[in-house]
């Protein structure tokens, strides 16, 4: 990722619509498999600041390793106190076989050439312990490429069969894929599609505050996804895409 990217992300993560949403929405996807399954030891691969890790630790009181390849996004992570950092690629992992018995993986394998994605997650899978889950999710769809997805150095996008493909390659079986991010895809497209090449602007951060009724207004959409994903439901399309997979 684009190092400039993680003070944009460091600022906003608390509090920006699109973090509280999409936390929102993993959460309601996270809170039945913790409640249903014993884990003793996270992991959360690529975790830029380490916010979201630690957010997890806390709500699930699970020991979280959170590792990134960005030493910047890592710094911000000390700052706020994560307690097991490391720098590492995903690709190569310096953890035994079967370590873990939860993998997160939030938006991180776009950031690999296409091809080379599945050295990441076959590495994720390899440090999954038997019968432990893996938790993906990576931004969906190339007409959603965008100004920001430059800036971020953002290399591929995904569709939910490339990317359910890509998991059972790696021998997991896929108990649920869903897109996310649903509602605003017109808003989105007419964004990215329309407005961004007429403007002709340079790639750029989209990680910018707005105005508190602003934001209010694009996180609701978000938080009723939540809900119809919480209820067991999926979307069959949108910006983000979200896997669940167990290791046999």
């Amino acid at each position: 990722m684009n190092p400039a990217e993680f003070a944009n992300i460091a600022r906003a993560e608390e509090s920006f619509w699109w973090y509280r949403g999409m936390r929102r929405i993993m959460f309601r996807v996270l809170d039945p498999l913790v409640a249903a399954r014993r884990f003793r030891r996270a992991l959360d691969a690529g975790c830029g600041t380490g916010h979201f890790a630690k957010v997890v630790a806390e709500r699930y009181a699970l020991p979280v390793v959170a590792v990134d390849f960005g030493y910047q996004g890592l710094e911000y992570g000390r700052c706020l106190g994560v307690p097991h950092l490391a720098q590492a690629d995903i690709a190569a992992l310096p953890f035994p076989e079967g370590t873990f018995d939860l993998v997160l993986s939030m938006d991180v394998i776009v950031h690999f050439p296409r091809g080379v994605e599945s050295q990441a997650v076959r590495e994720l899978a390899r440090v999954l312990a038997p019968g432990g889950l893996l938790v993906l999710r990576a931004a969906a769809l190339d007409i959603l490429r965008s100004r920001h997805s430059q800036f971020a150095h953002e290399r591929q996008r995904f569709t939910r069969s490339r990317l359910v493909r890509l998991v059972q390659e790696q021998g997991l079986r896929v108990l649920r894929s869903t897109y996310a991010n649903s509602l605003l895809l017109p808003v989105a497209l007419a964004k990215f599609r329309i407005w961004e090449p007429l403007m002709r602007k340079a790639p750029a951060s989209g990680v910018r505050p707005v105005s508190p009724r602003l934001d209010r207004l694009l996180y609701a959409p978000l938080e009723l996804e939540s809900r119809w994903i919480g209820w067991g439901r999926n979307l069959p399309i949108g910006q983000s895409l979200v896997a669940v997979a167990e290791k046999k």
